[in-house]
């Protein structure tokens, strides 16, 4: 066989080769580009979360305790050690990923005196501490920096930050003394100090000025009468030694992980690392970091969505498999008359498979190397996917050689004056994959899944379950059309009895598969969409159950009054949250020995008027709109934990809780699982009508605000906010207390936003675009294999009516009910498919890691619905057109005069 004649006849047949060459390029493009696309989202996602999060969040402290220094070594000796030494003992995924490093040490700040602190009448507390490169990082503004020549008459020189000394009224040249303050507030063993020069830092934003308390601003006071707490440098040889004298010092080891250094693919591992670094700190240091955080979030979404893209996956690869294989078993179909000729003129059995063979190496792996470097341009770190790139050339360079060992070798037969019997062989076949699929969602709704990897129960459930279905609807769908068949045969025209005769006879096994794959796949990405964004939608109405909300520690009663007034603003209601409260047996405070209780007071009728103006459907009891001031318990609604725990007790009917300061008397009446303003994972709540509660001495004041409103300002709320407690703070029952935290507002707007744009949300998004996409383009294509699939008969049939005297618009109605019940069955059992799929993999996929833990269900929309019709609608315009263009194509006079085989 030479290389002359393979190569003329892949050009003789270019178009079935091409085709061929298409779908391998795709295949392989898709194995070698996809990964790398889905980890440069990933790695997208990750790095706007971590950036989202302060830079500090990002860091391994280790901390000593203040105590005094007993090594022979210096202070400052024994720390740099003891900071190279922790890097070196870190595991090597935490250590790889660290790229900056800072140690500092301090002593424990104390309190100085001096002229200058006198003139303003300040109390300050001031830590002297030890900053490797400080020099380094800073410029020298005024004076100098400490000396590193140690006299022991001088004072203890130190440098401060320019900003804070002026705030002091310090400067170059000030004399101050420090030491310990007894309970009266006399200083015990004042020693001097000076200030030597002031400083500014090169860059604020580094990381070596993130130490506690900080060196560039000075640390407001928790309580009245309480000092400032400012941070000096000091040179390291009179640190060392303040602390042989035995002064308490403390150490600091800082380690910063890079942004940019973290792979979005190692974050088990880090996390693990990180886990081993908590149970492995040395007793004698204090570890603390919150990195873990937003990288255990983000990878339970990186791992859902990983899991989401294997079935995702599943569909359309294996709807490209059926698409190669009907293109395989087209372009054999098209060559039957030369393999039996073949075989005829004293060929071997497989002479037909080595000619395909010859033929399948000639195209098929140039084009499987053409997708997979394709792929390699597509952005983004690669995954290990050349061994299923080759396993994927292999085989569809074998799909051909098989496909003309299927071709059968008998004489033409009328296929179409014949009623089809499927064998037993067949009928077990389909019966056998009916319960293998049942068998298998069974098996993986039992035993569930580990997220991120992929599961072959996982990807092969999906698509037994649409090969399944595609059975059943090409066993169902010739029945009715029978029935219609024989009504329209008693009717007057031709049309509707020849068009819906030949589609009941009709054999479309495999090309209706392959539609049914791709469409499933498109509509399961769109259902699951569509579920996971009302999920979305229920998050936030239960995060913030109106158009904003302000939330502080404590505001003032009149803070209601104040926000009513902003523009804007339509309507406003009152929340007082107080967790971890106690229940009591009775008014004395008995305790109920029923566990610590979240309570929640809400006004009815505010938080009814609200989110009515907001549009937000609060599910309120009517127990706590319609609840007044009365005599007796006051109606509450619990969580189940909580009712079973107070009736088990006896306490169901009256049992007293502690709302800031004051108790109150409640019985049950009600019970559910959930409730607005309170986490998912909240069990254990009490939410009580507040415009029912007693008049007592103190009355409750609230701790956050719903607000209703169109185009509320989120800055003017906030500015409210904080000035509300301030009044609580200065008018309040309880006043010198410490300072409050700003006041924080939320939207409902903004808080979806942050949902829908987080994290691995762009890898979600990726994963149902493509899947939608990929599988509506995929299923029409399949309906052009469908179609192409019987042209020949129907090019011969058409061409005898139209002999016989049928009418191009006659022909045009015949080809639009012959192709109009495989169409509509094929879309629909797809659709149906894909719809009912997320009833069985949403509680497998862990996709409330995108809804703010909220659980995700399956939401039918009637726009999903229309879609399908209107695909419907699409696809079979498309089928008519493929059949008008082939029968142009093949000349249906010809087709009648060249005869059955041609």
């Amino acid at each position: 066989m030479s290389i002359g004649a393979v190569v003329r006849r892949v050009r003789a047949y270019g178009g079935q080769f091409l085709l061929l060459a298409v779908l391998t390029l795709v295949v392989t493009l898709l194995v070698s580009g996809v990964p790398r696309l889905v980890n440069r989202l990933a790695e997208q996602g990750l790095r706007a979360q971590l950036n989202s999060e302060p830079a500090a969040r990002r860091d391994l402290s280790y901390a000593t305790g203040e105590a005094p220094f007993t090594s022979v070594k210096t202070a400052t000796g024994a720390a740099r050690e003891r900071f190279d030494a922790l890097a070196k003992e870190m595991p090597p995924q935490v250590r790889s990923v660290v790229t900056e490093r800072w140690h500092s040490v301090e002593t424990m700040p104390g309190r100085v005196t001096g002229p200058d602190l006198a003139a303003r009448k300040l109390l300050v507390d001031l830590g002297l501490r030890v900053m490797p490169d400080v020099q380094d990082n800073s410029t020298l503004v005024d004076g100098a920096w400490p000396s590193e020549t140690y006299i022991p008459e001088r004072p203890i020189e130190v440098a401060l930050d320019a900003d804070v000394a002026g705030k002091l009224n310090l400067r170059p040249g000030s004399q101050l003394r420090i030491g310990n303050v007894d309970d009266k507030g006399a200083m015990i063993d004042p020693v001097p100090v000076a200030v030597s020069g002031l400083f500014r830092p090169t860059d604020r934003a580094s990381g070596m000025w993130d130490g506690l308390p900080p060196a560039l601003r000075i640390t407001e006071p928790l309580g009245d009468g309480q000092p400032l707490i400012v941070v000096g440098v000091v040179a390291q040889s009179t640190f060392n030694k303040r602390a042989a004298e035995g002064w308490p010092i403390r150490s600091d080891w800082r380690y910063r992980l890079g942004v940019n250094s973290i792979d979005a693919r190692n974050l088990d591992q880090l996390i693990d690392g990180l886990q081993t670094m908590q149970r492995s700190t040395p007793p004698d240091l204090t570890l603390t970091q919150g990195v873990d955080v937003p990288l255990r979030a983000f990878a339970a979404q990186l791992n859902a969505a990983r899991t989401l893209l294997a079935v995702i996956a599943a569909g359309v690869l294996a709807t490209l498999a059926g698409l190669i294989v009907l293109a395989a078993t087209l372009a054999t179909r098209r060559r039957r008359a030369e393999y039996v000729l073949l075989r005829a003129r004293g060929g071997a059995a497989t002479a037909g498979a080595r000619r395909s063979l010859a033929e399948s190496l000639l195209v098929v792996p140039v084009a499987a190397a053409l997708g997979w470097w394709l792929g390699t341009l597509f952005p983004g770190a690669p995954d290990p996917t050349a061994p299923y790139a080759a396993a994927v050339t292999v085989l569809v360079t074998l799909a051909l050689p098989l496909a003309t060992l299927a071709v059968p070798t008998g004489g033409a037969a009328r296929r179409d004056l014949v009623r089809l019997r499927p064998s037993a062989r067949r009928l077990t076949i389909e019966v056998s994959l009916l319960l293998l699929a049942g068998l298998a969602a069974v098996l993986l709704r039992r035993r569930g899944l580990t997220l991120g990897e992929v599961d072959p129960l996982l990807v092969s459930v999906p698509v037994l379950l649409a090969v399944a279905a595609a059975v059943l609807a090409l066993r169902a769908y010739p029945w009715p059309l029978r029935l219609v068949s024989r009504l329209a045969a008693r009717t007057r025209g031709s049309v509707t009895f020849l068009g819906t005769a030949r589609a009941g006879r009709s054999a479309v096994a495999a090309p209706l598969v392959v539609v049914v794959l791709a469409i499933g796949t498109a509509a399961f990405c769109a259902v699951v969409a569509a579920g996971v964004d009302a999920s979305r939608d229920r998050a936030v109405e239960r995060t913030v159950p109106a158009d904003a909300i302000v939330r502080g520690e404590r505001l003032a009663p009149d803070t209601l009054d104040a926000v009513s007034q902003l523009p804007g603003v339509s309507a406003v209601t009152r929340v007082a949250d107080e967790p971890d409260q106690r229940l009591a047996a009775d008014a004395l405070g008995t305790d109920a020995r029923v566990g610590p209780v979240q309570v929640l007071l809400v006004d009815g009728s505010g938080l009814s008027a609200v989110s009515r103006e907001s549009g937000v459907v609060v599910p309120l009891p009517a127990v706590l709109r319609s609840a007044e001031q009365a005599s007796g318990p006051l109606p509450a609604i619990v969580s189940p934990a909580v009712a079973a725990d107070l009736t088990r007790v006896g306490l169901d009917r009256s049992a007293f809780v502690s709302v800031q300061g004051e108790r109150y008397e409640f019985r049950i009446a009600g019970s559910q699982d959930t409730f607005p303003l309170l986490s998912e994972g909240a069990g254990r709540f009490v939410i009580l009508p507040w415009q029912a509660l007693p008049a007592r001495t103190t009355e409750p004041v609230p701790t956050s605000l719903l607000v209703a409103g169109d185009r509320l300002d989120a800055e003017a709320l906030r500015q409210a906010g904080d000035q509300g407690q301030e009044r609580y703070l200065r008018d309040g029952t309880v006043t010198g207390r410490e300072r409050f935290l700003g006041a924080t507002v939320d939207t409902r707007d903004g808080v979806r936003r942050d949902l829908g744009d987080g994290g691995a949300n762009g890898v979600l998004a990726f994963g149902f675009v493509a899947g939608a996409v990929g599988g509506t383009v995929l299923g029409l294509l399949a309906i052009a294999f469908t179609v192409l699939a019987g042209a020949r008969d129907r090019g011969q049939v058409l061409s005898r009516l139209r002999t016989l005297g049928l009418s191009r618009r006659q022909w045009r109605g015949l080809l639009l009910v012959e192709l109009t019940p495989l169409v509509g069955t094929s879309v629909l059992t797809g659709a149906l498919v894909g719809a009912l799929l997320p009833l069985l993999l949403n509680p497998v996929l862990g996709l409330s890691a995108f809804t703010g833990g909220v659980p995700v269900r399956v939401a039918f929309e009637p726009g999903l619905v229309a879609a399908v019709f209107a695909l419907g609608a699409v696809a079979l315009g498309f089928a008519v057109t493929v059949e008008a263009l082939n029968n142009r194509r093949l000349r249906l006079g010809e087709v009648l005069r060249l005869g059955e085989e041609s």
